[in-house]
């Protein structure tokens, strides 16, 4: 039967509003990538509210145990920053201080197990506080992508292998400024001086109880960082020991070194990793375990310096590791490459999630 539309106007333009919308459609399939990378509405939900759960409101029955603390609220006002692959969502909010005084940006996240697996939904879960290296100011590069080492997707991939705790990711900035002419806070209460290791112990913690279910005891709370990072989650941990139980220092200073501790040589002692290792062993605990990791091609004096610091006071409560990294350099990426196998040590020493009743 003959098509009455062939070789007529209508059918041609028939024809041809077939092959434009197919063409828009193929072409729509392959741009939306490209838009959403690049945070083109409406194929991007960044910036959009995110809540991580019943924060603030009564939550049904009990915890899961004993050792389980429900979020107590007031619920930050995260907004989306990046959506993953699995659908979560790392959540971004700008921080007040209640104890530092000071102000600033947080990124967070949660694994899947926590908003969705029924198994723990009543469950605390081990918070893991990620430092940056370099400035550490304006952004967190363990934060998502692009920029970043998407440090998500391989807790969830490492978790899911049965080598790691489904950890919460807590991301803040470390640092008040740029940096400029090098000048850092070393994570610390300097004198005159932003307080930024009362920000790192004590508000980004806060931050984290208020809105998600976590675990009452240190067991539950841990640091990672690189290189000005790795000394600052260090410092934490040997100096509140009663707080965090582990730490990943990746390419870490031992001491503190930051010019702006200048005329205050009795504050600087109290932030000083090797005094308050010493004060650990003295007092016979409690047991904290140290994670260290360095690249082979870093500073030979970085190196050094952390097979020194472990040789002198990795002893009694003071437990540490060293994992060096074959051709690995001073930066994120090799870090980030090779944390698996740390991340398992520290796992092994933490708790949580207990399984919902």
């Amino acid at each position: 039967m003959t098509n009455r539309f062939a070789g007529t106007r209508a059918g041609r333009a028939r024809r041809g509003l077939v092959v434009l919308v197919s063409s828009v459609a193929v072409l729509g399939a392959a741009a939306w990538p490209a838009m959403r990378f690049f945070d083109i509405p409406p194929f991007t939900d960044k910036g959009e509210p995110v809540s991580y759960g019943r924060v603030g409101r009564a939550v049904s029955g009990k915890p899961a145990d004993t050792r389980t603390l429900l979020p107590t609220g007031p619920e930050a006002a995260f907004t989306n920053a990046e959506t993953l692959g699995d659908g979560s969502k790392i959540g971004v909010v700008t921080l007040e201080g209640g104890k530092s005084g000071f102000t600033g940006k947080v990124w967070v996240w949660a694994p899947k197990e926590y908003t969705d697996d029924p198994k723990y939904a009543k469950s605390g879960f081990p918070v893991l506080i990620a430092l940056p290296g370099g400035s550490g100011y304006g952004s967190n590069y363990w934060m998502g992508r692009p920029g970043g080492f998407s440090l998500q997707e391989s807790v969830s991939e490492w978790f899911h292998a049965g080598s790691c705790k489904p950890f919460l990711l807590a991301m803040p900035v470390l640092n008040p400024g740029p940096g400029d002419k090098g000048i850092y806070w070393d994570g610390s209460d300097i004198p005159g001086q932003p307080k930024m290791g009362t920000w790192l112990t004590e508000d980004v913690p806060d931050l984290m109880r208020a809105n998600f279910r976590t675990l009452k005891s240190r067991d539950g709370w841990a640091f990672m960082g690189s290189s000005t990072g790795g000394f600052a989650g260090l410092k934490a941990v040997l100096k509140h020991p009663d707080k965090f139980k582990a730490v990943i220092a990746n390419g870490p200073d031992v001491v503190p070194d930051s010019p702006l501790w200048n005329g205050h040589e009795k504050e600087k002692a109290e932030n000083n990793p090797e005094v308050l290792a010493k004060r650990l062993i003295d007092t016979k605990g409690p047991d904290v375990y140290l994670s260290f990791q360095v690249g082979t091609k870093e500073n030979a004096a970085t190196i050094r310096s952390v097979k020194d610091f472990m040789r002198s006071y990795g002893k009694g409560p003071v437990h540490t590791q060293l994992w060096e990294i074959p051709g690995g350099m001073h930066n994120g990426a090799t870090y980030g490459a090779n944390m698996a196998a740390p991340m398992k040590w520290i796992s092994d020493h933490l708790e949580g999630p207990p399984p919902s009743p």
